[in-house]
């Protein structure tokens, strides 16, 4: 059984995406600047309607591609699949960037 519980919000991580190269870079969305990165979170699983996941589940990325993610913005030629490759790669390259930075902590790791 899975319990719902508050979803983590973190300062540290949300401006960690400040000034970082966007994560997700989907084929043409991404304008590639840094200076427009924010944490995003997931399209998907978000909490259900006006939730939003917790701040461990979000990128990395820029204004173009948040804009897509939340679907205020319908790229041609790219498929709801591409995006949500996009944001997997993405999401992995976040916790890599989180875990190196000592942001995030694996108990246990070596």
């Amino acid at each position: 059984m899975i319990l719902k519980e508050q979803p983590v919000r973190s300062q540290k991580l949300r401006r960690s995406a400040q000034g970082h190269p966007c994560t997700l870079r989907i084929p043409g969305v991404c304008n590639g600047s840094a200076d427009t990165s924010i944490l995003a979170h997931p399209p998907i699983a978000n909490g259900g309607m006006g939730g939003k996941a917790s701040d461990e589940a979000g990128a990395i990325c820029c204004s173009d591609c948040h804009d897509c993610i939340d679907g205020r913005t319908a790229p041609w030629g790219i498929t709801e699949q591409e995006i949500y490759e996009c944001w997997i790669r993405g999401h992995q390259e976040t916790l890599t960037y989180w875990r190196q930075m000592g942001l995030i902590d694996i108990k246990g790791a070596a």
